[in-house]
């Protein structure tokens, strides 16, 4: 029976261009994961989008002089034209700009505010004395109170991935104008996560399966008690308030309204598809089963903050894993898009063709640690697996088929141990990478992927059918007809993580549908190959991309 899986993926910031870190941290590992699903045959939901709320807009549309609505049109455009190159599959990939997400905010912002989990209070905030204005939390840096970096933002250090107030801050300072703020009192709207400290702990403690660091910096917010947040700011960019107890003025704050995209662009998805109500089936459903992919800066929104906020607005569904990855670090400097470190995703493709791409970072996602990455460790896997393992074994066998069995499938014949000991091989690989696929363990799953592919590639020097053509043609026609079956299952093996290449064997072996080693039909014209990856030229890459290495 098919399951309603969400694939919930992390809403970026449309402040800038993302980088590689960006790719590999979330968007990829989504993309193979919901794939694989649909391939499995379950019904997936796969959605995200621009998040065109955050600070980090206004304060570069106020860097560069422009409206913050000029920022977010250039940069979703750029983000939807990256992922239609990279064959990122969304279902839907919409903005928190829409009138739907509008809504959605603030239907929860008035159930939670009915049942008292929302109150009005008065804070000290942060107010420039030149620029006249009340700061936001990423308007203000300083140096962070943990590791000491001295350009951490008001609201989380990126160099620590501590969650941090801004009157934390040593030394704060405005970042539109360079002056010292001062503490002012404003009145906001709090959302009270400190009433779900014990059901998020309790919930926490039932998941199964979950990687140990994101349980682990969970438990250690629930042990201290979650923090009442505000979730309005002094604001004129963002969803606006439903109720005018505040004045002018305020707008719901990010914290606050990004996840809910999740849910609103379910329901987005729904009435496009002319079915309002279909969101429902992965919402209030307990036989759904919800996948956030984030980075590990964000596993306290998602696994704390939003279950609190689902919690409080009652009889939704709660993530079922929040598979976060670590860090992608580029030549020892974590990815920052805001620092300028590591390789924007255009720049990515600039260099690389998009499979190749994808699967030199699929083969170094970072699931347990932080992993690093460099041009020239790109080039190397493309070359020496992607190429070398895969590419030229679809390159010769192909070719050598075409010629030898009059440029059609065989039919099966008889098959010696050997040749059936592969095709069980294949199968077996295939249930063994649908396991790690399933739990996440991407990096596993490709792995079985390609070592499947050594075993092909194996299998043929092995048998050296390039020999038997002219002294066994019908032992020949055999080995052959088998390196094609094994490869078709291969091929279904690698459709999550290439998926260009992957339907340009369509014509041979037709469009992967299922999760299986598909059957060959004998007598169907071999088409002439191409190859499906181009060798990276290594010593061009410094006049691309610098010094790589």
């Amino acid at each position: 029976m098919a399951v309603p899986v969400l694939v919930a993926v992390a809403w970026p910031y449309a402040s800038g261009s993302r980088h590689l870190g960006h790719l590999a941290g979330a968007y990829l590992p989504a993309d193979i994961y919901a794939r694989y699903q649909r391939l499995a045959g379950n019904d997936v939901l796969m959605v995200s989008g621009s998040d065109v709320h955050g600070t980090p807009i206004t304060v570069r549309a106020d860097a560069e002089g422009v409206t913050p609505a000029e920022i977010v049109d250039l940069y979703h455009s750029e983000f939807c034209r990256q992922w239609e190159l990279l064959g990122i599959s969304w279902d839907l990939y919409t903005t928190t700009g829409t009138s739907n997400h509008a809504s959605a905010t603030q239907d929860m912002f008035m159930a939670h505010l009915s049942k008292g989990f929302i109150d009005k209070r008065v804070s000290e905030q942060f107010y420039d004395p030149v620029g006249e204005r009340f700061l936001p939390d990423r308007y203000i840096e300083g140096t962070c109170p943990y590791c000491g970096f001295e350009a951490a933002r008001g609201d989380q250090c990126e160099n620590c991935g501590s969650t941090l107030d801004a009157v934390e801050l040593i030394e704060p300072r405005s970042r539109l104008t360079g002056a010292v703020p001062e503490l002012r009192a404003t009145e906001h709207f709090y959302f009270r996560y400190s009433d779900f400290t014990e059901q998020v702990d309790s919930w926490l403690k039932s998941r199964q399966g979950w990687r140990a660091h994101v349980l682990n910096s969970s438990f250690g917010w629930t042990k201290e008690g979650l923090q009442d947040r505000a979730i309005t700011r002094d604001l004129d960019w963002g969803v606006e308030l439903p109720v005018d107890d505040l004045g002018e003025g305020k707008r719901i704050y990010v914290w606050y309204d990004a996840v809910i995209g999740y849910l609103s662009a379910s329901q987005e998805w729904a009435a496009r598809s002319g079915d309002p109500e279909a969101w429902k089936r992965w919402w209030h459903n307990d036989d759904a089963y919800h996948a956030y992919f984030i980075g590990k800066d964000n596993i306290p929104f998602h696994t704390m903050l939003w279950p609190a906020q689902l919690m409080g607005y009652g009889a939704l569904h709660l993530p079922d894993d929040v598979p976060a990855n670590q860090y992608v670090t580029f030549s020892g400097a974590k990815m920052a898009a805001s620092r300028g470190v590591g390789l924007t995703i255009s720049e990515g493709l600039s260099i690389f063709e998009p499979d190749a791409l994808r699967y030199a970072l699929a083969a170094a996602l970072p699931e347990q640690a932080d992993t690093e990455i460099s041009v020239a460790e790109i080039a190397r896997r493309i070359n020496d697996e992607l190429v070398a393992t895969w590419g030229n074994l679809v390159n010769r066998v192909l070719s050598l088929a075409g010629s030898a069995l009059g440029g059609a499938v065989p039919s099966p014949g008889e098959r010696r141990s050997g040749d059936v000991e592969l095709l069980s091989g294949v199968d077996d690989a295939l249930q063994q990478e649908a396991s790690c696929i399933q739990r996440v363990e991407l990096r596993a799953g490709l792995r079985s992927a390609m070592e499947s592919a050594a075993a092909v590639n194996a299998y043929l020097n092995s048998n050296e059918p390039w020999k038997l053509v002219s002294t066994d043609p019908d032992r020949a026609g055999a080995v052959l007809g088998t390196a094609l079956e094994a490869i078709a299952g291969v091929r279904t093996g690698l459709a999550p993580y290439l998926p260009f290449s992957t339907t340009a064997l369509d014509p041979l072996f037709g469009a992967v549908e299922r999760w299986e080693r598909p059957s060959l039909v004998p007598g169907k014209a071999i088409p002439k190959p191409s190859p499906l990856f181009a060798k990276v030229d290594v010593a061009a890459l410094d006049l691309v991309a610098g010094d790589p290495r």
